[in-house]
């Protein structure tokens, strides 16, 4: 099985090249003659079914725990349950390689059959497209044919495998990784398009047709991006959700980039403008989801989730720096375009929102490597900590929210759309301001954050339900997509400022107060599972003398792995939810805890969701050139 599963991705490889010297033939030598598009798509999809194969193998050696596959040896053992040895397929370098490979194959099969593809493209801009798309694909199983081939033997086999990291056993990391996957590959079709389109001569026509496949992406990436968070609340115990690791700050870049081209396209498909700005944006989506693989894998940067130098780096930097230098080539073309309306207009304040996305995007590329970076004159650089990033990229979300309320205010032509909207609008605003200031939230970026976001909400139904945009099913997309966002932003600017947390020692039948809560710690007990020793401790929660319910936070050791792992526990609450972690305890069953009070940060999780199904909503819209 080893060598079918090799073997197939080294047909994928020939096909690819292949399929990309018909098209060059086509384009450079046949061009007189009939165009026989069948080929290229043919080999499209052959290259989808032997990745598919290969890919099988792989997800079939992990479930039946085949340690004769050096992949499955490294990432699985014999206790590790199903769905997690088959979420292995993802944890490491070459296993995730091969899965971003194929969610780019399935994606170019997708693209076949879409209106974009039959209606939109011209023969020769099918040709063009296939030669792009063969190349990146190319590129990728040439890695997992050489220095990434997750397809190794170990002979004899072992017996047992290495295991899983328990940090990657949670049910965030089953749906964490595929859907960043599918968001980094996803932006593979918009920048051929672009690039084809442009090398055609058509600069002014190539948003439309690519709209719905980056808005696509951009939702994948973006429900990644939360499930991340999310995962890392719940798993790794400190209590928060975003800790500016340089790997998460890097899956962020191309959602800054990608955010940033989606308003700034708008302004070119309606005003006719900013032509070369938005080519290079949708390319430097593409190009930080690269980026990100590079810091990952290169060992540029320590992090968590970094997988350590394995030879990919060269290969990746080359292929950024090609790829840069054909954008940048394209960039001198002389291109006619109008001049941009004045500031205040929707035009000029999406043009300052997009800006400032691309600004904080440069800000975290240089702080993530800034260890690189400062070695040109220290000889022990030091990294950027949370504190950075809060304080230089914070108040620029929230400047973002401001321009965001302010722009669903006015229309294209710089007048207010309702002067009774704006009011109540400005109403909600300043009002929310002062209630929470007077609820104690005395925090400026806070204040201003939650009264623009209550805000935009009160705008965003009031549009959807007066003008009746709800009748618009990509209308109802974009505005659902902005409340969601809105409520996001309120837990986030809830959630972050005013955690409170306290770490504690107690004793059994011991208990404590904190803030308004009274927690009784009641026993230390053991548990066994297959392959895992578990110490829980058992918590009862009390709130002004009413029982609220039983916190069971553990410690846990797995096979394999010496280092003890927290398992969390919270009560959830759409207020203030309460989080228990257990750092330690000793034989007499004395315990260390952390508690946190995180307010209102369930919000984030729900705003997240709803701006994720909205945003799946704003694909459908039909797209014509």
């Amino acid at each position: 099985m080893h060598y079918v599963a090799f073997f197939s991705l080294l047909l994928s490889l020939l096909i690819g090249i292949l399929g990309g010297g018909i098209s060059i033939y086509f384009l450079l030598v046949n061009q007189g003659e009939e165009i026989k598009l069948s080929y290229l798509e043919l080999c499209q999809k052959l290259i989808t079914a032997t990745v598919l194969l290969s890919s099988f193998i792989l997800f079939y050696a992990l479930a039946v725990k085949d340690f004769s596959f050096s992949y499955v040896h490294d990432y699985t053992d014999s206790f590790l349950p199903l769905f997690y040895r088959l979420s292995a397929f993802w944890a490491g370098q070459d296993g995730s390689f091969l899965f971003w490979l194929l969610c780019i194959a399935l994606l170019g099969v997708f693209f076949i059959f879409t209106p974009t593809y039959r209606e939109n493209l011209r023969d020769r801009e099918k040709i063009l497209f296939w030669v792009f798309y063969f190349l990146i694909e190319a590129f990728f199983l040439l890695m997992l044919t050489g220095p990434s081939n997750p397809f190794l033997k170990l002979d004899p086999a072992p017996v047992e495998g290495r295991g899983l990291n328990p940090l990657l056993q949670n049910v965030g990391m089953i749906f964490h990784p595929p859907l960043l996957f599918l968001g980094y590959a996803g932006f593979t079709l918009p920048a051929c398009l672009a690039l084809v389109f442009w090398l055609e001569g058509r600069y002014k026509d190539w948003f439309r047709p690519i709209r719905n496949l980056t808005v696509l992406a951009w939702v994948f990436l973006t429900i990644g991006i939360l499930l991340g968070g999310w995962w890392s609340y719940m798993e790794l115990g400190w209590g928060g959700y975003w800790a500016w690791d340089p790997v998460e700050n890097a899956s962020l870049i191309p959602w800054l980039f990608a955010t940033a081209y989606l308003h700034l396209s708008l302004i070119s498909r309606r005003k006719k403008t900013l032509y070369k700005t938005s080519y290079a944006l949708i390319h430097l989506s593409f190009l930080s989801c690269i980026f990100v693989t590079f810091l990952v894998r290169s060992n540029v940067v320590e992090s968590l989730h970094a997988f350590g130098s394995t030879g990919v780096g060269t290969p990746l930097v080359v292929f950024m720096m090609v790829y840069l230098g054909i954008v940048i080539l394209n960039l001198f073309v002389k291109v006619s375009s109008k001049s941009l309306d004045e500031v205040w207009s929707k035009s000029g304040l999406l043009f300052i929102t997009s800006w400032i996305l691309i600004f904080i995007g440069i800000i975290i590329i240089m702080g993530t490597m800034w260890p690189v970076i400062s070695k040109l004159w220290s000889s022990s650089p030091i990294g950027l900590d949370a504190k950075f990033y809060n304080k230089v990229c914070l108040p620029l979300f929230v400047l973002i929210s401001i321009v965001l309320f302010f722009c669903f205010l006015i229309n294209w032509q710089g007048s207010l759309k309702s002067k009774t909207l704006s009011f109540v609008a400005m109403l909600l605003a300043l009002g929310s301001i002062g209630l929470f200031y007077f609820l104690g939230y005395a925090n400026l970026l806070s204040l201003l954050a939650i009264g623009v976001s209550i805000g935009l909400i009160g705008t965003v139904l009031f549009s959807l339900f007066k003008e009746k945009l709800y009748k618009n099913i990509s209308f109802l997309g974009v505005y659902g997509l902005h409340l969601g966002l809105a409520i996001l932003v309120i837990g986030v600017a809830l959630s972050g400022p005013f955690k409170q947390e306290k770490e504690l020692i107690l004793s059994p039948q011991k208990k404590v107060a904190f803030s308004n809560y009274e927690l009784h710690y009641e026993d230390l007990v053991q548990k066994e599972e297959p392959g895992i020793k578990i110490f829980e401790a058992k918590f009862k929660l009390y709130k002004q003398k009413k029982y609220l319910g039983e916190l069971l936070p553990q410690k846990r050791l797995y096979a394999h792995f010496e280092q003890p792992f927290v398992e969390v526990d919270t009560y959830p609450s759409l207020g203030q939810e309460v989080y228990i972690s257990l750092l330690g305890f000793d034989e007499d069953k004395n315990v260390s805890i952390k508690v946190s009070l995180n307010p209102a940060i369930n919000w984030v999780w729900i705003g997240g969701s709803i701006l994720s199904l909205f945003g799946l909503l704003a694909v459908f819209r039909k797209q014509k050139i």
